[in-house]
């Protein structure tokens, strides 16, 4: 027993490479990429897991006799793939050619488990019977001990192979073409094997990723976990059957088997869950993530389950985090075809630092705040930055709301100023703790309160739906909430969480107090789900990452002479529509007028201000606003606002709402 010459077994028959399969999120086309990524930045690697093997094609592409290969996956079919090309078991090479001959040879006219089950769907009723024959066939073999447990691998995966590459499907079996070619013959090829000494050290694995690493080590370990919705034991449970042959009763069009116990926990809302599960075990100096961004690219089934901020953030808990992107043209299912499509690898140097506000920077260029207000400037800030000076020293936010200008600024320092107490008191704990640390403290009060969690459990699980929400199930829970809230009376930051929780669960997530300054937002249609979880993350990353400074006072009170070469940006409370946030103490055209003069001695004192404002609303003109600016020679730049814009196509003229910004430089 012995492994043949390459040139003796290539005269022999044809072979088949490992990568002559088919396969759902293949990387065969990044190697070179992956190769490079980790030769530029990792060091000493004598021990490479590839945690969620697919083909194998990745562990491939590293596999010598320097190398230890530690290969695993979930799924028979690709477990014997890798006992057949990884694993250093001896095999009799020649006796293995001449049963695959033999194979080809065959002609059979009684029908078996495949045929009954399979006849001209995927494959012809004359393949079909051939099919089923050699697998029942190797089956008998093994238990004969006619074939080690190696040579059966080989077997079963060059049928494998050759199914796959004339089946009559796109390249996975969650249906078959129902007007396909089935005149493929069905031949089958001996494996391209490496020399025995190569795989001396490998050990295969066909365990759940997350138990694995508990118990194993290595140099780099390499994740690519499915993406989203798509199970791989839906997309290959024929191969699979092969594979396993233990001849289940199989069911629907798509005669698919009883899957339940292969099923990935990576395809569900739970996936970031299981992500972070994994990430903590795992013992390695290297940690390599591959995943694309699908987002919410494409068809739903698609969309990506772990978003790249929560990649970052919980690789960064491990390590130093970067980068690195390629254009990629990925084979999907065929429903989607995504422009622009990149895949990304995240390199975990586990025990080193990282700057997350560069990661998402990166990723993301803006973040959202999680506080919703009224004519909040999100949408707007690729107008407005634009528009702001290039350079800035310091950043005076004097309205600054839920935030999201200040935060998305780039300045030497920022200052954050707002009247209401509450606010700022909030926008500090995002400033102070880690996303994880926030995070924890809703969740916590969420169980206490008996609130619903969609992210984890769905909506289902609450007798409700997506468009409905969860309202009607959280409303009294919040109003508990939201009365315990109220009654406390001294500032801390407990009850700065608990505002933060009642804010998630409110109303458009928006913030409103009354004249006792209680907390009267009613209840809202969403909980902490997934969007709202990304807000927060990338918000208390990126205040962290920034020099801030905080204040709580009336913007009369404002000493505009104590900061160094300021620029003053301004979004107060509009007068031409009054915002809830703005209900308890109203916004007056005094109050406007007090705001105007103040901008002028900012003018005169040759100090830059932007302010934002609506110039006209429902009809209505603000005239004040358009003359004091006009008076003043200050610019007047019109913003193509989100609730509203200046398209002259409208038919409605009086629903216009005509937002801008005005600056005096």
């Amino acid at each position: 027993m012995h492994a043949m010459p390459k040139m003796e077994m290539s005269e022999i028959m044809n072979v088949y490479n490992i990568k002559n399969r088919r396969y759902l999120g293949s990387k065969a086309k990044l190697i070179p990429f992956i190769k490079k990524v980790i030769s530029e930045n990792c060091t000493d690697i004598n021990v490479f897991l590839d945690l969620f093997g697919g083909t194998g094609n990745v562990a491939w592409s590293f596999n010598d006799r320097y190398t230890t290969i530690m290969v695993n996956d979930i799924l028979e079919s690709n477990h014997l793939s890798y006992l057949s090309f990884f694993d250093s078991s001896p095999i009799d090479d020649q006796k293995l050619v001449e049963i695959i001959e033999s194979y080809n040879r065959l002609v059979i006219k009684e029908d078996n488990y495949f045929s009954l089950n399979f006849a001209n769907t995927y494959f012809s009723i004359e393949n079909c019977k051939k099919i089923g024959f050699i697998r029942d066939d190797i089956e008998k073999k093994y238990i004969l001990n006619q074939i080690n447990i190696r040579e059966r691998a080989v077997l079963v995966t060059s049928l494998i192979y050759a199914m796959d590459g004339i089946a009559n499907t796109v390249g996975h079996y969650d249906a078959y073409r129902l007007h396909g070619d089935l005149n493929k013959e069905l031949v089958l090829k001996f494996l391209e094997l490496p020399d025995r000494n190569t795989n001396l050290n490998n050990i295969v694995f066909k365990e759940d990723a997350n138990t694995l690493v508990k118990r194993i080590s290595a140099d780099i370990v390499y994740i690519d976990p499915p993406y989203n919705s798509r199970q791989y034991s839906d997309a290959y449970h024929l191969l699979e059957n092969v594979a396993e042959w233990s001849k289940p009763t199989v069911y629907g069009t798509a005669k698919k088997m009883d899957r339940s116990a292969i099923k990935s926990k990576y395809c569900t809302k739970s996936a970031p869950k299981q992500f972070e599960d994994l990430i903590k075990n795992i013992n390695a100096r290297y940690i390599l993530v591959s995943y694309n961004n699908m987002g919410n690219k494409g068809a739903g089934r698609s969309q990506a389950k772990i978003s790249d901020n929560e990649i970052i953030e919980i690789l960064s808990s491990k390590g130093k985090v970067d980068i690195f992107e390629t254009e990629f043209s990925q084979f999907t299912t065929g429903a989607t075809e995504i422009d622009d499509h990149k895949e990304r690898l995240f390199l975990c140097s586990v025990g080193k630092e990282t700057e997350d506000y560069e990661l998402i920077e990166k990723i993301n260029g803006f973040v959202k705040s999680p506080l919703n207000y009224t004519g909040g400037k999100y949408r707007l800030l690729p107008q407005l930055l634009e528009k702001f000076p290039r350079k800035i020293e310091t950043f005076v936010d004097m309205f600054g709301g839920g935030f999201n200008v200040g935060a998305n600024v780039t300045a030497n320092t920022i200052i954050y100023n707002d009247f209401q107490k509450e606010v700022v008191r909030l926008i500090k704990l995002f400033a102070k703790y880690s996303a994880s640390h926030i995070i924890h403290q809703i969740e916590n009060i969420i169980t206490k309160y008996n609130l619903s969690n969609t992210y984890e459990n769905g909506y289902e699980f609450y007798n409700c739906n997506s468009d409905s929400g969860v309202g009607k199930y959280n409303k009294d829970n919040y109003l508990a909430l939201r009365d315990e809230y109220n009654s406390i009376k001294t500032s801390n930051e407990k009850k700065d969480f608990l505002l933060l929780t009642l804010v998630i669960f409110a109303f458009n997530n928006q913030i409103r107090f009354n004249s006792k300054n209680e907390f009267n937002m009613p209840v809202g249609k969403r909980d902490f789900n997934s969007s709202i979880r990304k807000n927060v993350r990338e918000f208390a990353t990126i205040l962290k990452n920034k020099s801030l400074e905080f204040s709580n006072i009336d913007f009369r009170k404002i000493e505009i002479d104590s900061f160094s070469n300021p620029f003053f940006y301004c979004d107060p409370p509009y007068i031409l529509g009054i915002a809830s946030y703005n209900e308890g103490n109203g916004w007056s055209e005094n109050d406007e007028l007090k705001l105007l003069e103040l901008l002028n001695r900012l003018n005169e004192k040759g100090i830059p201000f932007a302010l934002s404002n609506v110039i006209e609303h429902k009809g209505m003109t603000h005239h004040t606003l358009k003359n004091w600016a006009e008076k003043n020679y200050y610019s007047i730049i019109y913003i193509k606002s989100s609730y509203g814009n200046s398209n002259y196509q409208i038919k409605d003229r009086s629903s216009i709402t005509r937002e801008v910004l005005i600056t005096n430089y």
